[in-house]
């Protein structure tokens, strides 16, 4: 990854298409995911999903991964391979979809309660959550990378949060990752300028305790070190007229689940129809 690819106004519409066949398959999940349920059961319904919406699964066989979805419950940080296990009450479980339409990717993320969880695991999943949103705020002209990563850091370690190092989020467009990294640690003011049409996926990954992490033998799923809890969330975001605007939505997920929320409205130039 070098070079940041712009895109035009007409990709970046193109990219929200993208995107939101992701929102719509991660709100279909949304209504399916509950105790006994496994994660192949979801990762079959999302493959046929994406590809009933004129998609095709963006993480399919890419780098060889097997699956369509990635799940991955309690201590797993992100690119758990969906299994037979079947999930249980208090679990907490992040799924990451990815969808390729029109020649571009849409990708993004959330980690999903099952059933009633712990108090503490809870505020985990909301400050995780409302520190993609701290981050978003950075995304504008004139500021840079290490403005965004800071404020993701700074707002969950404030929480006594442990922030993943080793994996961060990434620009967006033809290609699943391209240019810029984007981390979750950082100084204000360092790494790449934004600029206008570009187009990143920011995606907090947080521990419950130490920031440290390990991978399985399988060459994919990445657990915390300590066995503690992780929760993800990403959304994709372009940089229109200067400022963030949300391509993807949790908006589907909120109406499956009977959730009423304003988090999205300030990063969205016209109201989200469903």
């Amino acid at each position: 990854m070098s070079a940041i690819q712009v895109k035009t106004a007409e990709e970046i519409e193109l990219m929200r298409e993208s995107a939101l066949v992701v929102s719509k398959t991660l709100g279909m999940l949304a209504a399916e995911i509950r105790p006994g349920v496994t994660g192949l059961h979801l990762d079959k319904l999302a493959e046929a999903f994406i590809r009933d919406q004129g998609a095709e699964p963006g993480f399919l066989g890419m780098y060889d991964f097997p699956n369509t979805l990635n799940i991955s419950p309690n201590a797993q940080v992100v690119h758990g391979i969906p299994n037979d296990t079947p999930f249980e009450e208090g679990d907490i479980v992040s799924v990451d979809c990815g969808a390729f339409k029109n020649g571009f990717y849409g990708d993004h993320a959330y980690t999903f309660a099952i059933g009633e969880v712990a108090p503490e695991t809870k505020k985990l999943l909301d400050v995780t959550r409302e520190s993609l949103y701290e981050g978003i705020r950075e995304f504008r002209i004139g500021n840079r990378v290490g403005d965004v990563a800071w404020a993701v850091q700074n707002y969950c370690e404030e929480h006594g949060y442990g922030v993943v190092r080793e994996l961060v989020g990434h620009g967006l467009g033809r290609k699943l990752h391209e240019a810029p990294e984007m981390p979750n640690y950082g100084k204000r003011g360092r790494g790449k300028k934004f600029v206008e049409g570009m187009v990143v996926a920011i995606e907090p990954m947080i521990n419950m305790g130490t920031k440290r992490i390990r991978q399985l033998r399988d060459g994919w799923t990445i657990l915390t070190a300590d066995g503690k809890p992780s929760a993800h969330f990403e959304h994709d975001v372009a940089l229109v007229d200067g400022k963030p605007e949300l391509l993807s939505t949790f908006a589907y997920i909120h109406q499956a689940l009977g959730i009423e929320s304003d988090e999205e409205d300030a990063f969205r130039a016209a109201p989200l129809t469903i």
